[in-house]
């Protein structure tokens, strides 16, 4: 008989290529991962990885039995959902994790709507760019909230996880709020903030390409010459007079003071918001309840600058 941990186990060690990989996302040290696979051969009576002084990888065998290890849980995770549902009350531990402005954005709305559930334990993590997607498909966590700059990630997605549009994030001008520009009555006027000192996060960030997109738009801007992890950073920033800067309107919903927030005229750029979970969780109770938070608290949080 395989056992169900050990598959779990196998099929994450497949989505992350390494055993070390492997046990940083299960919490395991790579001794116990390497134990419970070879474990997992003896159950199997076959080799599964083909492991030198410095690697392991699936053999055949061990990616077929990965493929079915997805199946099977999948499975296991739908009975248990359909068992839940008879509860009455949702309960348990529900766990999300968030880009970093949606978890400061959300966080309020979520504790007052989640905490009329007495049965329910309810844990926000912060996770890095590009590793929602990857929790939720492993099992680390029920419910991931990521952004998309591109337009894709739902259709390159997974067939097992589901998306749930939240809204729309678009990019707007923030300055300090004795800036000429913090006027509303003033348009906006790109060309003329062209040689003012803009800050920005580091290359290679979704949110520093958008103000790159968006300087080429009037011919580009002089090199950067602030550049900051976290746009929350960047904010106080430019309320101490700084420099200026342009981040999606999501980032500012903690009422960030000492800037002027103004919309961008013509400007397309902005990122989807999506709540990502497992197909077979969403008739979980625990589950249910949660997204309809998730989604009141988007629609809640409403960062309204002034027109261009």
């Amino acid at each position: 008989m395989l056992e169900l941990r050990r598959l779990r186990l196998l099929a994450e060690f497949a989505r992350r290529g390494s055993i070390a990989a492997t046990a940083a996302a299960l919490g395991y040290t790579p001794s116990a991962v390497s134990q419970q696979l070879a474990a997992l051969e003896r159950e199997a009576r076959v080799p599964l990885l083909d492991r030198t002084a410095r690697s392991a990888e699936l053999t055949d065998a061990g990616r077929r039995l990965a493929e079915r290890a997805e199946e099977i849980l999948g499975l296991v995770e739908t009975a248990e959902a359909e068992l839940s549902a008879q509860a009455d009350a949702p309960s348990g531990r529900i766990v999300v994790t968030a880009f970093p402005t949606a978890a400061v954005a959300f966080a309020p709305a979520l504790a007052r709507s989640l905490g009329e559930h007495p049965g329910l334990t309810f844990v926000l993590r912060q996770t890095a760019p590009g590793a929602g997607v990857r929790q939720v498909q492993s099992g680390e966590v029920d419910i991931a909230l990521i952004d998309d700059w591109t337009g894709k990630v739902p259709d390159q997605a997974p067939a097992a996880l589901e998306f749930f549009h939240l809204r729309r994030d678009p990019l707007v001008l923030v300055v300090p709020e004795a800036h000429p520009m913090s006027d509303p009555d003033r348009r906006v006027d790109l060309e003329r903030l062209r040689e003012e000192p803009w800050m920005a996060a580091p290359p290679g960030e979704p949110s520093r390409q958008a103000v790159e997109r968006l300087l080429d738009t009037v011919g580009g801007a002089r090199p950067v010459p602030w550049e900051f992890e976290g746009l929350h950073t960047i904010l106080s920033l430019v309320a101490r007079g700084i420099g200026i800067t342009a981040v999606p309107a999501l980032a500012l919903a903690a009422g960030d003071r000492g800037v002027a927030v103004r919309r961008i005229p013509e400007c397309t750029l902005a990122r989807e918001v999506y709540a990502v979970t497992r197909t077979a969780s969403v008739c979980r109770p625990s589950v249910a309840v949660t997204l309809r938070a998730i989604y009141a608290a988007a629609r809640e949080v409403q960062p309204t600058p002034p027109e261009g």
